[in-house]
C-alpha cells in the first residue's frame, strides 16, 4: 500500500470493541468517572424532577387558590393573595437550580481531567510504539499520516470519552427518571410516550450505519491529504524546479473533493437524527394533548391540570435525551474511525524484537559474519541471495558500486534495521538474532549521507546518544573529527531539524555524535557525500581517527575517500564481485578500476575547468 493511502477500515460490529477498548482508558482514573456519572445522572434527576414540582404547583396551589378566590371575585370582593404556597415551590425551584448549577460544574471539572488525562496516556502509547516499530513500518508509512493519528485522531477520540459521553449518560438518565415518574403518576399517558422511543431507536441504528460508511472514508481522505500535503510542502523545491505545480495542486484537489463528497454525505445523514426525533417528541407531545386533554376535562376527570401540563412537559423533554443520545452515536460512528486507526497503530507489531529469552552483548569486538544470509525488502524482490562475508573486528571496509546494489542493504542488516530472510548474522560468532536489540545497537555508531539535528543546542544534540558525557568528551570528540570551531559555539539552537546550521555543520555535529557514543562498530553510509570537498577534507583526517580499533564499514559515493580502507568491496546486484585494498583492485583493473579512474577523470576535468574559469575572470 502505498504511503499516502490510508488503510480503511470496514469491520461490522465495530463499535462495541472500539467503546469498550477506549472506556478502558478513562476508567484508569475510576473516581473521576464515578464522580462524572454521578454528577451527570444528579443533573438528569434534577430536570426530570422539575415537572412534577409545576404538576403540585399547578395541583396544589395555583389550582386551589383560583378555585378559593372565585367566589369572592363573582361577588365583587377583591381578595388578598395567599402567596405562602407559592413561596415554597419558588424555594424548591431555587433549591433545584444550585443542584443542578454545581452538578454543571462538577462533571464539568472531571470530563475536562478525564479527556486531558486520557489524550496523555493514548499519545504516550502512541509515541512509544512508534519508537518501538522497525523501519520496513516507516517505509510504508508517510509522516502525515502518523501525524493525524498522533494530533487530531486524539482529541476525536478523547471527547468522545467526555463531552459526548456526558450526553450519553444525560439521555439514558433523562429517559429512566422520566418513564419512571409517568409510569407512576399515569400508564396510560406514559404508554403514549414510550410508544414513540424505539422507533425512534430503530431510525438511528439504521442511519449510523451510513454515517459510520462515510465518516471512514472521510478519514481515510483526511489522512491523505494531511500525507499529500506534508509530502508536497517538503518537495516543493522539487515541484517548483521540474514546474508541476499544477500536478500537485491537481492531485490535492482531487483528494480533497472526495473528503468533501465523503463528509458531505456523513453530515447529510447525521442531520437527519435531529428533524426525526423532533418529530417523533412533537407526535408525541400532540397525542399526550389530546388524550390527556379528554381525561381532564371529562366528568369526573381522570387526571388533573398540573398533570396534564407534566405529561405535556415531559412529552416535550423526552425527544432531548433521545436527541443526545443519537448524538453520542453519531460522535462514535465519527470517532470510530479515527480510534480504528489508533488502535490499529497501538496494535502493530515491530517486524524486529527482541527473541523470547534474548540476553545482552556483555562486550563487543567487532566481528561482523553474514553466513550464507539472504535478504529482500518486499516478497518476490530478492536483494541477494546465499551472501557470506566475514569482516574481522578492528578492520574498515568499504562497499562501493551502482545504486540498488545491496550496499545499504548490507548496513541495515549489520544495524539489525531488518533482518535476514534467510541465513545468518553474527556479531563476534554469535546469531545476533539471540542477543537484545539494545545492547547491538549501543554500541554501534553511524552517520548517514542525510544529518538529521533536533531542537537543542549543539552541546545537546552531540550529547544525543550519551546524555551522561561531560564536556570534555563533548570538546574531545569535535577535535577528534576536525570541528574545533563548533568547541566555542556548543551552546548555539541547531534549530528545528538543524535549521540554524549549513548542511557540513550538521554533517560535522552526527559525526561527533557518533564519535561521542565510542562504538565498536562504526558504519558511514556516504556520509560525506553531500559536504563539500573543503568540509570533506576536514572531516577526512578525523575518519582515520575514528576507524582505528574499530570494526569499520564504509559506503563512500567519492572513491577517493576509501583508499586507505583494509578492504574494498565491490557490491553489484546483491554479490560481491571483486574485494580487495584499493592497490590490489587497481591491479586487477576489474570493475573497481573502471569505477576510480572514472572518478578521477572527471575530477581533474572539474579542476581544470575551475581553473580556466578563474583565469578568464
Amino acid at each position: 500500500m502505498s504511503k499516502l493511502k490510508d488503510k480503511e477500515f470496514s469491520t461490522k460490529g465495530a463499535l462495541l470493541p472500539f467503546l469498550r477498548r477506549i472506556f478502558g482508558y478513562s476508567f484508569r482514573y475510576k473516581k473521576w468517572m464515578a464522580g462524572f456519572i454521578t454528577f451527570v445522572l444528579l443533573v438528569s434527576l434534577v430536570e426530570a424532577v422539575t415537572p412534577l414540582v409545576w404538576l403540585n404547583l399547578l395541583d396544589h396551589a395555583i389550582v386551589p387558590l383560583v378555585e378559593q378566590y372565585r367566589p369572592l371575585h363573582t361577588a365583587g370582593t377583591a381578595p388578598e393573595p395567599d402567596l405562602g404556597p407559592l413561596t415554597k415551590y419558588i424555594l424548591i425551584l431555587l433549591g433545584l437550580g444550585f443542584v443542578l448549577s454545581a452538578s454543571v460544574f462538577m462533571f464539568i471539572n472531571y470530563a475536562g481531567k478525564i479527556q486531558e488525562y486520557v489524550m496523555f496516556d493514548i499519545r504516550q502509547d502512541l509515541f512509544r510504539r512508534l519508537q518501538e516499530l522497525s523501519f520496513s513500518f516507516y517505509d510504508k508509512s508517510a509522516a502525515g499520516w502518523l501525524m493525524s493519528r498522533i494530533s487530531s485522531d486524539t482529541v476525536k477520540v478523547t471527547e468522545l470519552l467526555s463531552w459526548a459521553f456526558v450526553e450519553c449518560i444525560w439521555g439514558f438518565g433523562m429517559i429512566v427518571f422520566c418513564l419512571s415518574a409517568m409510569f407512576i403518576y399515569n400508564w396510560k399517558l406514559a404508554s403514549i410516550v414510550s410508544v414513540t422511543i424505539p422507533v425512534l431507536m430503530i431510525v438511528s441504528f439504521k442511519i449510523r450505519q451510513l454515517i459510520l460508511l462515510y465518516s471512514r472514508k472521510s478519514r481515510k481522505f483526511n489522512s491523505e491529504i494531511t500525507a499529500s500535503f506534508n509530502e508536497h510542502i517538503t518537495g516543493v523545491e522539487v515541484n517548483k524546479s521540474t514546474v508541476q505545480e499544477s500536478r500537485a495542486s491537481g492531485e490535492f484537489r482531487s483528494l480533497s473533493e472526495n473528503m468533501r463528497a465523503a463528509s458531505f454525505k456523513s453530515e447529510f445523514y447525521s442531520a437527519l437524527y435531529q428533524p426525526l426525533v423532533i418529530f417523533g417528541g412533537s407526535v408525541a407531545a400532540a397525542f399526550v394533548l389530546y388524550y390527556g386533554g379528554r381525561m381532564a376535562v371529562q366528568m369526573p376527570p381522570e387526571i388533573t391540570v398540573g398533570m396534564l401540563a407534566a405529561f405535556f412537559a415531559y412529552a416535550t423533554l423526552i425527544y432531548e435525551p433521545i436527541l443526545d443520545i443519537s448524538r453520542f452515536y453519531s460522535h462514535a460512528q465519527g470517532s470510530l474511525s479515527a480510534g480504528e486507526r489508533i488502535f490499529s497503530l497501538l496494535d502493530t507489531r515491530p517486524a524486529i524484537r527482541d527473541s523470547e529469552g534474548a540476553t545482552d552483548f556483555e562486550h563487543i569486538e567487532g566481528e561482523i559474519e553474514f553466513e550464507n544470509v539472504s535478504f529482500s525488502y518486499e516478497k518476490g524482490k530478492t536483494v541477494f541471495e546465499g551472501l557470506d562475508l566475514k569482516i574481522k573486528a578492528g578492520t574498515s571496509v568499504a562497499l562501493v558500486g551502482e545504486t540498488g546494489g545491496g550496499k545499504s542493504s548490507i548496513i541495515n542488516l549489520i544495524c539489525r534495521f531488518y533482518e535476514p530472510t534467510g541465513g545468518t548474522v553474527k556479531i563476534d560468532g554469535v546469531d545476533y538474532k539471540t542477543r537484545t536489540l539494545k545492547s547491538l545497537r549501543s554500541r554501534i555508531g553511524v552517520v548517514l549521507q542525510t544529518p538529521h539535528l533536533f531542537s537543542g543546542t549543539v552541546r545537546e544534540n552531540i550529547r544525543y546518544g550519551r546524555s551522561e558525557a561531560d564536556d570534555a568528551e563533548v570538546v574531545h570528540s569535535l577535535k577528534l573529527i576536525g570541528a574545533d570551531e563548533f568547541i566555542e559555539r556548543l551552546d548555539e539552537e541547531a534549530g528545528e531539524g538543524g535549521e540554524n546550521l549549513s548542511l557540513g555543520e550538521k554533517q560535522l555535529i552526527s559525526f561527533a555524535r557518533a564519535v561521542l557514543a565510542d562504538p565498536r562498530i562504526f558504519i558511514m553510509d556516504e556520509a560525506t557525500s553531500s559536504v563539500d570537498t573543503i568540509t570533506e577534507a576536514r572531516i577526512q583526517s578525523g575518519i582515520h581517527e575514528i576507524m582505528k580499533n574499530r570494526t569499520s564499514v564504509v559506503i563512500a559515493h567519492r572513491l577517493s575517500t576509501i583508499k586507505s580502507c583494509d578492504r574494498i568491496l565491490v557490491i553489484r546486484k546483491g554479490k560481491i564481485i571483486e574485494d580487495g585494498n584499493h592497490h590490489e583492485l587497481m591491479h586487477k583493473k576489474g570493475h573497481y578500476y573502471s569505477l576510480y579512474t572514472r572518478q578521477l577523470r572527471e575530477q581533474r576535468e572539474k579542476e581544470a575547468l575551475e581553473i580556466e574559469s578563474l583565469v578568464t575572470n
